[in-house]
């Protein structure tokens, strides 16, 4: 009884393609946040009690709001959704006056 090998066809990834050379024409100035910047009202929140035992919407809410930790201290651009998630969860953030 002769084993006979097979060999398996594998099928070789395809190389990627060459890079083109890079332009010499400059790049058009970035705006940057400072010279586009206006003025916007801003509010600090404060998360001090845990999100535990709570609703999940409560705690979406509080990812929501950026936060990852107890005591911890945000800024957020001062907007009615943002006015409205800290409304909701009064009980678990606060605003502090800056």
């Amino acid at each position: 009884m002769a084993e006979t090998k097979t060999k398996t066809a594998t099928k070789s990834a395809p190389k990627p393609a060459a890079k083109a050379a890079p332009t010499t024409e400059p790049r058009p100035a970035k705006k940057t946040a400072a010279k586009t910047a206006v003025k916007t009202k801003m509010i600090r929140i404060e998360y001090y009690r845990s999100k535990n035992s709570t609703p999940a919407k409560h705690k979406a809410r509080v990812k929501g709001l950026g936060f990852t930790r107890l005591n911890q201290i945000v800024e957020r651009v001062d907007t009615e959704s943002t006015r409205g998630m800290v409304k909701a969860i009064p009980h678990l953030v606060r605003i502090l006056e800056s």
